[in-house]
This record gives C-alpha cells, structure tokens and sequence, in this order.
C-alpha cells in the first residue's frame, strides 16, 4: 500500500469523518463550527481533479481534501479552479468566503486558509486583504525567490504556519512574517521527503499530520449559552 493512502486510511480510522467536504461555498453555515479553505496547485486547474505530472506523478487532490478533515467540527471547503484563473479576483473570492464565514458567526480563529504553490499564492493574497480578523493562514511549498513573499503587499493577521520540503525550490515564508505587524504567532516547518514540489501532491503523512495538528490546536469552542430561569 502506498505511504500516503495509507496515513489517509490512518486519519479516516482516528477521527469521525462527519465533517462536510464542499466543492465550493456552502449553503448553510453552522457557526458552532470549524471551516477549513483549500486552495490546490496549478496543475489541478482545468477538467481533471486527478492530473498526472510526468516528475511527481498524480495530484492527489480529492485524497488530500479528506484528509484535512479533522472529527466532525471541521468543514473542508476546496473549489476545483478552472484553467486560467486569475490570482488577484480569485483571492478576493476566498476573501469574500472568509468574511461570509465570520457574518455568519464562525469565530475568526476557526477559519483556516490552507494553499499549496499556486493555491498557496491565492491564498497568501486572500489572507493579507484580512489581516485584521485574526485567522489562520497555512501556505505550503508557496515561497519562491521573487515571488509573494517579495510582494510589499502581502503580510498576514492572526496565525501563520508555513510547511516547506528541504528538497524544492520553495522554501522558508520567514519574510512574510516578519513583515506581517498584525500577526498573533508563527511556526514553519521543514520536511524532507525527497520528493521535491511532488511532496504536496499527495495527503503525505510529513505534512498532513503537523498541519492538522496545529489547526486544531489553533480552534476555539464557543461557550455554551446559558438561559436564565
């Protein structure tokens, strides 16, 4: 059995799959809840939700959207992007999602922005426009030389995770933070697969489980609201 479907067989065991996986923002918002946003890579753009690069193999994108699943409070939300999309409207769109979330009385601490390569640069885009509402932001694999962490635009409020393969081009996301004044925390962490880029492609358990971890860790549980009598 292949490593990666078999830490998602893992995770599926350890934890109630009750929680929702939408394909695009859901109709009804339970407040009480957790909202994870999903953005995928570039290749995954266009009609097919299971593309094959000829280096790192088949984009794992319905596996890994499972897999982010944690217990029945949290809620998945991962659009498949049609080809060509455009980085700035879309990140507005993930922007409008949050602020939707947070109307609807989701606490700000219980949204999560998670994004890899080009899904990560959305996502990076989306959470600088919302700084100020204190929610997470986990970019995987996303800093290049030269690219959104260069940006003067882009910095982040609330907590930051950054996870990146020793062994790609995108490293350490240190600028962004160190730029971002609004933020609450920062972690990053380094994996080292050997798989390069390809390390994202698949619900690894290298980058799945410290992710989920610190999400969860990052959650908060509204207080119960008491009736007087």
């Amino acid at each position: 059995m292949n490593k990666y479907l078999a830490v998602f067989l893992l995770l599926l065991t350890e934890h109630s799959m009750a929680g929702g996986v939408f394909s695009g923002f859901p109709s009804k918002i339970n407040p009480d809840e957790k909202y994870i946003i999903y953005s995928h890579g570039l290749i995954v753009e266009g009609s097919d939700t299971r593309p094959l690069h000829p280096k790192f193999g088949a984009y794992e994108f319905d596996l890994i959207k499972d897999a982010l699943v944690i217990g029945d409070e949290f809620n998945v939300i991962a659009e498949h992007r049609p080809k060509n999309t455009e980085i700035i409207p879309y990140a507005r769109k993930l922007a409008s999602w949050v602020k939707a979330l947070v109307s609807a009385g989701v606490e700000p601490s219980n949204i999560t922005l998670v994004g890899f390569s080009r899904g990560g640069e959305l996502t990076a885009y989306a959470s600088s426009e919302l700084d100020e509402l204190n929610i997470n932001t986990v970019l995987l694999a996303t800093c290049w030389s030269g690219s959104v962490q260069s940006n003067p635009t882009v910095a982040f409020g609330g907590n930051f995770l950054s996870v990146y393969e020793t062994t790609d081009e995108a490293l350490s996301c240190k600028e962004i933070a160190k730029k971002s004044r609004r933020l609450v925390s920062f972690k990053e962490i380094s994996i080292s697969t050997g798989k390069e880029h390809g390390a994202f492609f698949k619900p690894l358990e290298e980058w799945v489980v410290p992710v989920r971890q610190w999400i969860e860790s990052k959650a908060v549980n509204k207080p119960l609201q008491r009736t007087s009598r």
